[in-house]
């Protein structure tokens, strides 16, 4: 029997992994570059007012939200609040822009150095997408008395470190990339995420007082995260059969073999979650700048209201039932353009292949769309399901401290997945390759 078999595969790999020293050296650089993040985000910018801005975060409750996913630098206003994000936004656009510009699609379509193209311009892209958001952060918080000085040098200053702190944000994800383990932007945000757990969870238990509803809520996140990990790693297989002919002394031979196309219930991800979220936030931060008292209502503060994700039944119903609807419209949005950039069935006709009993070409077209459509039903009632599930725990549990994010909880199963399975990967090939006797 090998040893350490009963123990979790994400443990024992790492156990393994620390045998290893190149993939030690991989796992100890990841880590550094963590280390280092987690200090970039409690270097504040100057100017600006600690209780404003914590009264502010009690009075706006979208902020805590965006400060989980942070790791609290947007609770402190430090150079890298904006974390990765402009960056992820440049990413996404490029993603629908290459489909429907031909030198972008010619681009994609040139292999290695196509894509390092593309990731250049991503990179370009991402620093007006960081000075907009940073600016129209600091305009928020000037208005709010949080940033005393409104002059133009300071705002210019503030906007150029929160670009600077995104860019070094970046950098790192990609030094982890290069030369740690796994998607090294997916594992800042990860850092990010997990770090504002425990204060998240602290301030929980000291101003609920509410043992029961605590852990009921933790059950509910559980739960949550078993549903994530199943549909996660779900597939629908295709089975597919090539045919090929093999020229061997002087006669031909035709030879054939069968495999599958692995197609997943939840293709587009947590990309809906993210277009979805942007829709229904984006009302109420613009009727933020307009909003009254609360003693004077108008038709700001109603907005406000409508759109606010902690309100109580029945006004909660409104934002979290869009955002449901949202949600399933994004995913067969999304699942579809990247079905047909993949375009399967030419890649099929060009390789031989073909799905028994289909006819290549257009009928093959056809039953993959029909196949594609109807397992992301799941996936999208999944996606939505899981996006209101805060919604449903608060309700459920009472608890009002604790801001579970399905974005958060999805990026972190995603992450702890793919770096299990880096993990596995390389100590199989060394295992192959002999360096474990």
């Amino acid at each position: 029997m090998r040893p350490g078999r009963g123990r979790p595969r994400l443990l024992q790999a790492m156990l393994d992994a620390f045998r290893l020293p190149d993939l030690r050296r991989r796992i100890l650089f990841t880590l550094g570059m963590l280390v280092i993040f987690r200090f970039v985000a409690h270097v504040p910018l100057p100017g600006v007012d600690a209780d404003a801005l914590h009264q502010l975060f009690e009075r706006m409750p979208i902020f805590g939200m965006l400060d989980m996913f942070s790791g609290g630098a947007l609770r402190q206003f430090s150079v890298a609040a904006l974390g990765v994000y402009p960056y992820i936004t440049a990413s996404i656009i490029m993603m629908l822009l290459t489909p429907i510009i031909p030198r972008l699609q010619a681009l994609s379509q040139e292999g290695e150095a196509g894509r390092n193209k593309i990731n250049l311009i991503t990179h370009w892209l991402m620093v007006p997408m960081a000075g907009l958001a940073g600016y129209g952060q600091i305009v928020l918080l000037q208005r709010e008395g949080v940033v005393a000085s409104v002059e133009l040098l300071p705002t210019a200053a503030m906007v150029f470190a929160l670009i600077a702190g995104t860019l070094f944000c970046v950098w790192l994800g990609e030094l982890i990339t290069e030369h740690g383990i796994g998607n090294g932007i997916s594992i800042i945000i990860f850092g990010g995420i997990v770090a504002g757990l425990p204060e998240m969870i602290q301030r929980g238990f000291l101003a609920e007082g509410q043992f029961g509803g605590l852990v009921a809520y933790v059950l509910i996140a559980l739960a949550t995260i078993v549903v994530i990990v199943i549909f996660t790693e779900a597939h629908r297989r295709v089975p597919v059969q090539y045919a090929k002919s093999v020229f061997r002394g002087g006669r031909m031979y035709r030879q054939s073999g069968s495999t599958h196309i692995p197609l997943r219930v939840n293709t587009a991800g947590m990309i809906p979650l993210i277009f979805a979220m942007s829709i229904v936030i984006f009302p109420g931060m613009i009727a933020s700048y307009f909003a009254g008292p609360e003693s004077a209502p108008n038709f700001a503060n109603s907005i406000m209201n409508l759109f606010n994700p902690n309100a109580a039944l029945p006004l909660g119903l409104f934002y979290w039932g869009l955002y449901f609807l949202l949600v399933v419209a994004f995913a067969f949005f999304y699942t579809m353009v990247i079905f047909q950039q993949q375009d399967l069935p030419g890649t099929l006709q060009r390789q031989g292949g073909f799905i028994p009993g289909i006819r290549p070409g257009k009928h093959t077209a056809d039953y993959l769309n029909q196949v594609i459509k109807r397992i992301t039903w799941g996936g999208a009632l999944f996606l939505a399901a899981v996006a209101v599930m805060p919604f449903a725990a608060r309700e459920i549990t009472d608890v009002q401290v604790i801001q579970l994010s399905s974005f958060g909880l999805l990026i972190v199963v995603g992450v702890v997945l793919d770096t299990m399975k880096q993990m596995e990967a390389q100590l199989v090939m060394r295992r192959y390759e002999g360096f474990i006797k």
